[in-house]
Parts: structure tokens; sequence; C-alpha cells
């Protein structure tokens, strides 16, 4: 059976680290917007030329333009995903339901991951990121600057700075924190402790999905 799982969680609440352990260990695609976007800023191309005045400044892409690329990647993977920074407001929450709908598919979990804002600018201030696979992580964990992943050189992200995580974390509370209340009513919505160690909100994710796991 298929996955289909969306992760909601303010910059730096650790969506990319758990988003590509759980696509791993289900099988199933696993997609970062944030990821692509900045891949697209980064090359130059008509998506990249639009979304960089929009990402410079912490802001989020119009919904119409988001879902377009969403509704392109989600066609190209039938057989399941966790997607991350998707959806980012309610109207993107509608368009994925119909979508579903449409395809005759439905989304198996909702993962919220919770975190004080304090914390998170100290995950952010301390972030790096992978240029060829886009392994997102810690300074601590990218020994001599490399990718634990597939060995490039990692460095800070442009946008990684006080000023624009504030931005970024006020665009969350703005548009994506209605969304928790959105799902709640889908009866679907599971809030996890990301102040907790990696591999411990991992496990918990996993209880999610098959509570013989617990303990």
């Amino acid at each position: 059976m298929a996955l289909r799982v969306v992760l909601l969680g303010p910059p730096a609440s650790g969506k990319g680290t758990q988003g590509r352990r759980l696509a791993d260990s289900a099988g199933v695609a696993y997609l970062s917007t944030g990821a692509l976007l900045r891949e697209a800023v980064e090359n130059g191309t008509p998506l990249g030329l639009q979304a960089k005045p929009i990402l410079d400044e912490g802001g989020y892409l119009p919904d119409d333009l988001m879902c377009g690329i969403l509704g392109e990647w989600l066609e190209r993977h039938p057989d399941g995903w966790v997607l991350d920074g998707f959806p980012r407001s309610v109207p993107q929450a509608v368009f994925l339901d119909q979508w579903l709908e449409d395809h005759g598919q439905s989304l198996d979990r909702v993962i919220a991951l919770d975190a004080p804002l304090e914390e998170l600018l100290h995950r952010i201030l301390g972030r790096v990121e992978c240029p060829d696979c886009r392994w997102t992580g810690q300074e601590s964990q990218a020994p001599d600057d490399h990718c634990p992943i597939c060995g490039a050189t990692v460095s800070r992200r442009e946008d990684d700075d006080e000023t624009n995580f504030r931005r970024r974390h006020a665009a969350y509370t703005r548009f994506t924190v209605p969304l928790l209340d959105y799902y709640q009513t889908h009866g679907i919505l599971s809030h996890l402790d990301a102040t907790a160690s990696a591999d411990v909100v991992s496990g918990a994710i996993r209880t999610l999905f098959d509570p013989t796991t617990a303990g």
C-alpha cells in the first residue's frame, strides 16, 4: 500500500531529516519544495528567476504557482510520497485534497513537528546543506565540511541568517499554522516534539504507522 504523508513544521524543525528517513524506510518518493526551489534559483531557471526575490525576503510563492508545480510532481509519483514544504497554506491543502480525490487517493497522515522559536534559531545558525544531494543538517554532522551522504562539500545556505529566519517563521505562523486546525478536523494530524534527537523523533514517527515498534 502506497504511503502518503505531509510533514508540517517551522523552519529548522527537522522536516528534511525526518522526511528523507520516512520516505527511505517506506520506499516512497520524498519532496522538499524548499530544496526544489533553491535548485531552480541556483540554475537560473524561469521558476528560479520568479522565486528568487520572494525567497530572498523569506516569503512563500503564490499558491497557484506552487499548486501547478506540485500537481506535475504528484503525477510522476503515483506510488506514494512524503511531502516536506507542501502544503504551506489552506488553499494549497484544499488543492491537494481535490487532487487526491480526483486520483482516487487520500492522505494517510499529517505530522506536525513542534519546537520553540529559540531552539529553531539555534539550529538555523548551525545548519549546512549539500549542494549535490540536498542533505541538510548541523555542522557537527558534517565532518571536515563534507556531506555524510555523498561526500560533497557542504556550506551554509544564503537564506540561513537570523533576519531571514524570523521572516520565514512569521510566514509559517501566518500561513501554515492554520493548517493544523484544518488537518485536525480531518482526524489525521499528529503532533511530535521536534526538540528531541533525530533518532527519537524518527522512532516516534515509526510508531504512528507501526505501533509494535514502540518502546
